[in-house]
C-alpha cells in the first residue's frame, strides 16, 4: 500500500521576495515583480527587463568563506530549503539520516559560472580558470549541496526538464516517500538564467515578451495581446514527509500530495503540441494518481507563461480533461506578477496551490485585459478571488515537451477532503 505524503514546510526566494509570507501577499494584491534589469548592462538588448532577484544577499544563511563556491542558482536553493526546513520544525539529527533526500531541480544549472569562468578562459587562458568551476556550474550542485547542509544521505537527484524540473522532481520525491525510500525529502526547483547569455539566447529565440516600455504589464497570460514569456529567476523548495512521520513529530501539516503524472509532447524541440495532447495526459495521469474525480479539482495553477502558443494549447488540455468543469474551475497564472522561473517555477507554484487551499484565496492573473477568443476559461483576470476549494493542480510544461502535474488536497483529522 502507498503511503500518504503531507508538506510541512516552505521556502522560496523571488523576484518579490524572499520570504513565503510576504511573496503570497504580494502576489495576492497583484502586484509584479518585473523590472528593468540592473545585473548588466542590457543596453545593446533586444529585450531590457526581467524578473530579478534584487539586493540579493546570502548574510545568515552563508558563511562568507563558502558564498565563492556556490552559484548564484545554488545560493537561491539553499536559502530557500534553510527556510523551508525552519517552516516545517523538523530537526535532522533526530532521525535516520539515511531516510531524508532532496530532490532539486533546475533547466540550466550555473550559467553565471559558465559565463564568468568562459570570459576568464578567453582573456586570461587555461590556468586562470577558477577551481571552483564545475562544482559551481553542475546543474546537480543545488541537490548536493543541500543535502552536505545537513548531512542527508538518503536518495538525491536533479531532474533537468527544462520548466518541468521543480515540477518532475517534487513528483519523484513524492514516489520517494510513497514507497518507502525516504521518509522525509527536500524538494523544489532553483534557477539563475537571468544572465547575459541567458536573456539573449532566449530573446534570439523570439521567446520573449518585448515590451521595454513597460515591463511590469509584460506577463500577460491569457489575454490576446499576449507576445511572450518574461525571464525571471530564484527558488521554490518544499519539504514532503510521510503523514505518521510528520504526525508523530506534533508537525504542521499545509495540505497532502495527493497525485503527480508526467508526459511528453514528442512533437517540437520548444513549441507546445497546439492542442495539448501531452499536457493533457500529464493532467489525466495526476488526476487519476490522486484517486479523485475531476470535478474535485477547484483551482489550477496554470503553466501559463504568456506565450501565444503555449496559453491557447494549456486552455485546449484543460477543457479536454475537464469537460465542462474546466468553466466551473478557477484558473490563474502567477508568472503574470512573478516572470518565469523556469526550471524553479513548479516549485514556487506549487507553494501558491498549497497556500490558495489553506487561505479560500485565488491569485489573480494580472495585465489581463484583452479576452482572447481561445482562451475561453475563468483565469481569475487582475484582482484575487475568495473561493473555498479542497483540491488544486499545478502544471509545468518545458521546452522538449516535458510537461508534469501535481495535485495537492488539504488534509482534514489525517484524511484529505
Amino acid at each position: 500500500m502507498k503511503r500518504r505524503v503531507v508538506v510541512t514546510g516552505l521556502g522560496a526566494v523571488t523576484p518579490l521576495g524572499c520570504q513565503v509570507a510576504e511573496v503570497w501577499t504580494r502576489v495576492c494584491n497583484g502586484e509584479s515583480g518585473v523590472a528593468p534589469l540592473r545585473c548588466f548592462d542590457t543596453t545593446k538588448y533586444r529585450v531590457r527587463f526581467g524578473g530579478e532577484v534584487s539586493g540579493w544577499s546570502v548574510a545568515g544563511y552563508i558563511e562568507p568563506r563558502d558564498e565563492k563556491k556556490l552559484d548564484r542558482f545554488t545560493q537561491f536553493a539553499i536559502v530557500a530549503a534553510i527556510d523551508a526546513v525552519k517552516d516545517s520544525g523538523i530537526d535532522f539529527s533526530k532521525y535516520d539520516p539515511f531516510r531524508s533526500g532532496v530532490m532539486i531541480g533546475s533547466g540550466i544549472g550555473g550559467l553565471w559560472e559558465i559565463e564568468t569562468q568562459t570570459e576568464r578562459l578567453l582573456t586570461k587562458g587555461p590556468d586562470k580558470v577558477s577551481v571552483f568551476t564545475i562544482p559551481k556550474l553542475i546543474a546537480n550542485s543545488a541537490s548536493g549541496q543541500v543535502s552536505i547542509q545537513w548531512g542527508l544521505r538518503g536518495p538525491n537527484e536533479c531532474i533537468v526538464t527544462a520548466c518541468a524540473s521543480a515540477a518532475n522532481s517534487i513528483g519523484q520525491a513524492f514516489r520517494t516517500i510513497q514507497y518507502g525510500d525516504a521518509d522525509v525529502m527536500v524538494t523544489g526547483g532553483s534557477e539563475a538564467a537571468v544572465t547575459r547569455m541567458g536573456l539573449a539566447g532566449f530573446a534570439a529565440m523570439r521567446a520573449l515578451s518585448e515590451r521595454n516600455d513597460d515591463p511590469p504589464r509584460a506577463s500577460r497570460p491569457f489575454d490576446r495581446e499576449r507576445d511572450g514569456f518574461v525571464l525571471s529567476e530564484g527558488a521554490g523548495i518544499l519539504i514532503l514527509e510521510e503523514l505518521e512521520h510528520a504526525k508523530a513529530r506534533g508537525a504542521n501539516i499545509y495540505g497532502e500530495i495527493l497525485g503527480y503524472g508526467m508526459s511528453a509532447d514528442g512533437s517540437h524541440i520548444t513549441a507546445p503540441d497546439k492542442d495539448g495532447i501531452g499536457a493533457a495526459h500529464a493532467m489525466r495521469l495526476a488526476v487519476r494518481d490522486a484517486g479523485i474525480d475531476p470535478t474535485e479539482v477547484g483551482y489550477i495553477n496554470a503553466h501559463g507563461t504568456s506565450t501565444p502558443l503555449g496559453d491557447a494549447a494549456e486552455t485546449s488540455a484543460i477543457k479536454s480533461v475537464f469537460g465542462e468543469h474546466a468553466y466551473k474551475l478557477s484558473v490563474s497564472s502567477t508568472k503574470s506578477q512573478l516572470g518565469h522561473l523556469l526550471g524553479a517555477s513548479g516549485g514556487v507554484e506549487l507553494i501558491f496551490s498549497i497556500l490558495a487551499i489553506r487561505d479560500g484565496l485565488i491569485p489573480p492573473t494580472i495585465n489581463y485585459t484583452t479576452p482572447d477568443p481561445t482562451c475561453d476559461l475563468d483565469y481569475t483576470p487582475n484582482q484575487a478571488r475568495q473561493r473555498q476549494i479542497h483540491v488544486a493542480m499545478s502544471n509545468s510544461f518545458g521546452f522538449g515537451g516535458h510537461n508534469g502535474s501535481l495535485v495537492v488536497g488539504r488534509l482534514r483529522n489525517g484524511i484529505p477532503e
